[in-house]
């Protein structure tokens, strides 16, 4: 499932909640960028964050240089699918 999916998923369930979806996502996103090495460590190589109020992480690999988002991933769907992008 895409993120768009997710949040158009949430939309369908009550209006505004899609928006709140994304706007929770974007806090996630920016606490990671900001406090990387708080993030729990899900492999060797990433890292992830809760979404508040929503069942999902954002997985990531804060590299010297750079911040990469490996997934947005739903918490209890597919565990780890993502494992193959890192």
């Amino acid at each position: 499932m895409k993120l768009w999916d997710a949040a158009l998923y949430y939309e369908e369930r009550a209006v505004g909640l899609g928006q709140e979806f994304f706007e929770e996502v974007e806090r996630a996103l920016a606490f990671a960028v900001q406090n990387p090495e708080l993030g729990t460590r899900s492999t060797a190589s990433t890292r992830r964050v809760l979404i508040n109020r929503f069942p999902y992480s954002v997985i990531y690999r804060a590299l010297e240089n750079e911040f990469l988002v490996v997934a947005i991933a739903h918490q209890r769907r597919r565990p780890g699918y993502w494992r193959t992008r890192t």
